[in-house]
């Protein structure tokens, strides 16, 4: 029995990793703090921050380099 519980600690880890990375990098997309994330080690904090990701103005992004033409696109020819 001693043995398993390195085991359950090792899964719980990765188990977190899996829930907070997701969420680090869609709060910092979004404009908020990635901080935020964290609140998935409590419980219900995913619910928390499912309703502030959700019902929050998002700050636009900077248009990207690959969209950002001066004029537009040449359609392909036959």
């Amino acid at each position: 029995m001693a043995a398993v519980l390195p085991l359950v600690g090792i899964i719980t880890l990765v188990a977190l990793v899996i829930f907070i990375v997701p969420f680090w990098f869609i709060c910092k997309k979004a404009g908020f703090s990635p901080w935020l994330s964290l609140l998935n080690l409590i419980p219900l904090g995913s619910l928390i921050l499912l309703y502030i990701l959700a019902f929050a103005e998002w700050k636009p992004l900077p248009p990207s380099p690959l969209y950002n033409y001066p004029y537009p696109p040449v359609p392909p020819r036959a």
